[in-house]
This record gives C-alpha cells, sequence and structure tokens, in this order.
C-alpha cells in the first residue's frame, strides 16, 4: 500500500508542476518520472505485470505519434489556408 501510495503522490506532484507551467499537457519527461516512480516504488515480491507494462509503453508511443501527426495536419491546414488565400487575392487583383 506504501508503494501505491508514494507512486500516486508523485504523480500527484508530477501533475501539479505540470499544471502550473504554461503548457497543460503530459510531456515524454513527464511520462519518464511517472514510470520511473512507478518502478522505483513496485512491491520487488510482486512486480508489475510485464504485459501490462509493455501495454502501458506502447499506449503512450500510439498516444505521441498521434500527437505529432495532428501538429503536422494543423501546420499543413495552415499552410494551405495561406495559399488558398493569396491566390485568392492574385486572382481577384488582376
Amino acid at each position: 500500500m506504501t508503494a501505491i501510495t508514494s507512486a500516486t503522490s508523485a504523480a500527484t506532484t508530477t501533475t501539479a508542476t505540470s499544471s502550473s507551467s504554461s503548457s497543460l499537457k503530459l510531456g515524454t519527461t513527464d511520462f519518464l518520472q511517472l514510470l520511473m516512480t512507478q518502478l522505483t516504488n513496485q512491491n520487488p515480491l510482486d512486480p508489475t505485470d510485464p504485459n501490462e507494462f509493455t501495454s502501458q509503453l506502447a499506449t503512450y508511443s500510439s498516444l505521441e505519434q498521434q500527437i505529432n501527426m495532428n501538429d503536422t495536419l494543423t501546420t499543413m491546414s495552415d499552410t494551405m489556408s495561406n495559399v488558398l488565400t493569396q491566390v485568392s487575392l492574385l486572382a481577384s487583383g488582376s
């Protein structure tokens, strides 16, 4: 029970620190800190299930890729919008 309390306390501290910064989303560093806290505070006689651990890593990796893709698509959309605006201005100015 102490390990869970310690991990929860560390997670709360990390989340509070992240929330007080200008960005409210967790980053790679935050995830790795939570992961290290979980590994440090786990019960050596009853460690975390390796399948669950792998699943958590895969889920985080997938989420990070989706965030990167969303950022790329937003940039592309903004660029296309600017190009269309410029084309529209050139067409109306001729």
